[in-house]
């Protein structure tokens, strides 16, 4: 693929009215089903592949489509699958008992002005995490791979790239399907007791985590099963010992031994992980925002300046930080005049602006490495929740001081949770962001134009978030929220968070496990720097052992079992007649599996929303458990084998027919 410019005389159409609507009915409709999702099992899907698929099918049937078209349709609709994250903090105000529902324009402005801001904060970062950076993007590459070969026609067209594809997609999906069915399982999972501990295991039979893998590359795996290792092996047997199942099972004991200490632990090493990171690209950062202005500068000189360096101005991104600041002061205060907390209300809020501000582009620029490294939909954003609840509960304590009477410990953490929300929807935007950039610069796409669709998209997902949340909230309620009933969504993310800042104004939260994460993620940062410096051809990226650590084993074990397979793949490949050729295949196969799998998570979505049943396709009952286990296994592991058997047998094909 290129990125070169496309000459004046032969420009293809890109930001387009039909495009700008058609990207904004897409990012609806999946806003709606990650919401749901999100709030049933703790993950949204990523929507960025899904919606290229549907462009291309729709707009190649119009004059003078583009490939870059189809990338600004794809590109709006990614805010559906990230600023619905915003559910992982909003629900909270709810979980205490602040809110009742969901106030439409507070929710709205809330998404609108954090988007924004994420995409602004993510312009100068383009440069240095993008256009000079050699991570790895894995769903930018993905959707750049399905774009690009989508395109092509006629005698141009690459019919093996494209059934490559197709052959990922409809075998990630057909095997999706059978786990809905419930006659095959999605995963296992074990726990024992040991000693006076306990330890588990489980695996997710996610086809699409092995593509993941297979992009992310072996450094990145090895780094996430080093950070499993030291998650599942040390801390959870160490922290769940002499600790009674109260009445549960041992799984249960694992669960919330990962849940309530291991995932702390894995936020304090992503936090010092991250701090790392960010020191190192600080320079590049600011050169980045250097040739951002030279780059303005000569554009308003009316001087030719090429595709690549045509950001937003530089100026209008200030400016629209600087009076971002007035909307976000007055919600504070409107949502301060709510409360109690009358002392020093201007101040409070002046140290609050001040916070989004600074902690915002801090953030963004984590975001959009940790997209850069694994993706934005496997990025463990509700970490960087984490992080910014603890921050932020720990300048209000400076302010206003901890514990007191119960009203007064709601109010500081409805305010923290509150302020936390619109730096949330920072994170989430730029998570996608980067990842969106690093597509368009594969199909020679004008990133100003890229950096509005994404403005765009985040509007049109604001509208829709509000009215699902109070229909969610009035149907189930949220787990731990009062009067909630059995079938309350979980809501998982919002709870832990909630009960974060609780912990902190309380004085109960147990700052020990965040700092043993910092002295492991500290211990890592030395070592994969004497790695750099022996000039050893592996490293160990800290910021990927944290997430190791922080995420849940079932997706992080499939994650590396896919790196090896890609690293086994591509060592084949590289002994091919035609090793460029080979190694595509490799990438497209895996590009299938996400397609597929996140195409058939849209519509399961649909399904589930449309039933109000959690498992609406099972058609066998809990006594088939065993058997669907065992088949799971059988099937998913002979997937594989033959998927990249054919593959092989493809490239060896291809190259002996040129």
């Amino acid at each position: 693929m290129s990125s070169t410019a496309p000459t004046k005389a032969t420009t293809p159409r890109e930001l387009t009215i039909r495009g700008i609507i058609l990207g904004g009915v897409i990012t609806l409709v999946f806003t709606a089903a990650n919401v749901y999702l999100g709030l049933k099992v703790g993950l949204t899907f990523a929507t960025s592949i899904p919606a290229a698929v549907i462009s291309m099918a729709i707009l190649r049937r119009v004059r003078d489509t583009s490939v870059q078209e189809n990338n600004i349709v794809q590109t709006i609709a990614s805010a559906a699958g990230t600023l619905a994250a915003i559910i992982f903090v909003l629900p909270g105000l709810i979980i205490i008992g602040w809110w009742q529902n969901f106030p439409y324009w507070t929710t709205l402005a809330i998404c609108i002005i954090g988007g924004a801001l994420g995409v602004m904060y993510t312009v100068p970062l383009r440069r240095a995490l993008v256009t000079t950076s050699d991570l790895p993007y894995p769903e930018g590459v993905a959707a750049a791979e399905v774009l690009e070969v989508g395109s092509k026609s006629g005698a141009q067209s690459d019919k093996g790239s494209l059934h490559t594809i197709i052959m990922g997609g409809v075998v990630s999906a057909a095997f999706g399907i059978l786990t809905k069915l419930k006659v095959l399982s999605d995963g296992l999972s074990t726990a024992v007791r040991v000693g006076s501990g306990a330890i588990g295991g489980s695996v997710s039979l996610s086809l699409s985590l092995v593509g993941i893998g297979h992009l992310v590359g072996l450094s990145v795996g090895i780094a996430m099963f080093v950070g499993l290792a030291i998650g599942w092996g040390v801390l959870v047997p160490v922290m769940s010992w002499g600790q009674a199942t109260a009445g549960g099972t041992v799984s249960d004991l694992v669960d919330a031994t990962f849940t309530q200490d291991v995932r702390f632990v894995g936020a304090g090493t992503m936090a010092i992980a991250a701090i790392w990171a960010l020191v190192k690209i600080v320079g590049p950062i600011v050169r980045g925002i250097k040739d951002a202005a030279v780059s303005a500068r000569a554009r308003r000189a009316g001087h030719s300046v090429t595709l690549q360096e045509q950001d937003l101005p530089i100026s209008i991104v200030g400016g629209w930080i600087l009076v971002s600041l007035i909307p976000i002061a007055a919600l504070l205060w409107y949502f301060l005049d709510e409360t109690h907390l009358q002392d020093d209300k201007a101040g409070t809020i002046i140290v609050t602006v001040v916070f989004t501000v600074v902690i915002g582009a801090i953030v963004a620029a984590i975001c959009g490495y940790m997209a850069g490294l694994i993706g934005s939909s496997n990025s463990p954003i509700s970490g960087v929740g984490i992080l910014v609840t603890l921050l932020l509960s720990l300048v209000m304590v400076i302010l206003h001081g901890a514990g007191g009477d119960p009203q007064r410990i709601t109010e500081l953490v409805a305010y923290t949770l509150f302020a936390t929300a619109i730096i949330f929807a920072i994170a989430t935007i730029s998570n996608d962001n980067l990842q969106d950039l690093k597509t368009g610069q594969l199909v020679g796409a004008t990133p100003w134009k890229q950096q509005v669709s994404l403005v765009i998209g985040v509007v049109f997902g604001a509208l829709v978030i509000a009215p699902v949340l109070d229909l969610l909230n009035a149907a189930f309620g949220f787990l731990g929220a009062p009067g909630a009933g059995p079938d309350a969504l979980p809501a998982p993310q919002a709870g832990l968070i909630s009960a974060l800042a609780e912990g902190v104004f309380g004085g109960q939260l147990d700052w020990g496990k965040v700092g043993l994460g910092v002295v492991i993620g500290a211990a890592v940062i030395v070592l994969d720097e004497w790695l750099a410096r022996i000039g050893h051809h592996r490293r160990l990226p800290p910021l990927a052992v944290g997430m190791g650590i922080y995420l849940p084993m079932s997706l992080t074990v499939m994650i590396a079992v896919g790196a090896v397979l890609g690293h086994l793949y591509d060592g084949w490949a590289a002994r091919q007649t035609d090793p460029d050729r080979a190694k595509r295949l490799g990438v497209l196969m895996a590009t299938g599996l996400i397609v597929g799998d996140s195409l058939w998570g849209v519509l399961y979505a649909a399904i589930v929303v449309a039933s109000g049943s959690g498992e609406p396709m099972a058609i066998v009952g809990a006594g088939f458990a065993p058997w669907a286990n065992g088949l799971g296994v059988v099937v998913f592991v002979a997937v594989l084998v033959w998927m990249y058997g054919a593959i092989r047998r493809r490239a060896r094909e291809g190259a002996a027919s040129r």
